[in-house]
């Protein structure tokens, strides 16, 4: 396996998160939540096409099957057009506090959006608020799970059709049955990552079933098998990975983005906010599915 990695562009995001490969237009479309931007990124070129700003702080959002974005605000779910760049609210968690936002997120197969809250800075032994939360097509809000003091990476493995979700608080991922109406059941553990030196971040599939996250605090993504061994472990030349998915012409390429100031985190390296291309995995991923908010009828 040769392993190359390169930046792309010369933009340095804040809290670069949330990678979407938009195969219909084959660029790269990702967020830096810090200071509110959604950009569209050629990788073809490492060239901005396109930036849309949203208030910030902002989590995740989702490309909607309308052409629309679906965007996660800090206590409040939105659409974004992205002609006129007007939001619509349409949602929003019941819990408010000033270190509560609503934090990563991701479109499912049946057209819903779930995302999940990090409650920061909490007092020893405080519950967090919030939780795990299901946006369905039809705008209706609700949470599914809670006790989760960062959500990330929420993503359903097309082989199994679990949920996948991780609490980078507590260096886990967990997974649960979706039942057909949405409803998530049957909280198991797939994998603890303390001892890989990291919480893990965001998530993806590959098409053999490996989970890949990035290890925020090791410098490194990681792929865990089904089974939840270690498969492959690469550095990469950033100090805060913080999310990754398959993207380019074959869904062989990941791509990676970073952190350069979270809030929490920092680093002052060349690279920290950049977004990476690394090719050479061997694997595939997945072509990722678009929310189908307020398209019911």
């Amino acid at each position: 396996m040769t392993i190359n990695i390169e930046s792309l562009g010369p933009v340095r995001a804040k809290l670069g998160e949330c990678p979407i490969w938009d195969a219909e237009s084959r660029q790269l479309c990702f967020l830096d939540c810090r200071v509110g931007r959604i950009y569209r990124l050629d990788p073809a070129t490492g060239q901005i096409i396109q930036t849309y700003r949203i208030p910030a702080p902002a989590g995740s959002f989702a490309l909607n099957a309308d052409g629309r974005f679906l965007v996660a605000l800090k206590e409040e779910m939105a659409l974004l057009d992205p002609v006129s760049g007007a939001l619509e609210y349409i949602a929003r968690i019941h819990d408010s506090h000033p270190n509560l936002r609503l934090n990563d997120g991701e479109a499912m197969p049946d057209g819903c959006f779930v995302v999940g809250t990090m409650h920061s800075l909490r007092e020893e032994g405080q519950d967090p608020l919030g939780g795990l939360y299901r946006l369905a097509p039809d705008g209706s809000f609700e949470r599914q799970d809670k006790g989760f003091g960062v959500t990330n990476g929420p993503c359903v493995n097309p082989l199994d059709g679990r949920l996948y979700v991780s609490d980078s608080s507590l260096q886990a991922i967990y997974s649960y049955e979706i039942t057909p109406a949405g409803k998530l059941l049957d909280q198991r553990l797939f994998i603890k990552t303390g001892k890989y030196g990291s919480g893990p971040d965001g998530c993806c599939f590959d098409r053999l079933g490996g989970l890949w996250t990035a290890l925020v605090r090791d410098g490194a993504i990681a792929r865990f098998g089904p089974d939840g061994t270690l498969t492959h472990k690469i550095d990469v030349p950033v100090t805060h990975p913080a999310s990754l998915c398959f993207g380019g012409d074959n869904l062989d390429e990941l791509f990676v983005t970073s952190i350069s100031d979270s809030g929490r985190l920092r680093a002052e390296g060349a690279l920290d906010g950049a977004v990476l291309r690394i090719r050479g995995t061997g694997m595939q991923g997945f072509a990722l599915a678009k929310t189908r908010i307020g398209m019911t009828a």
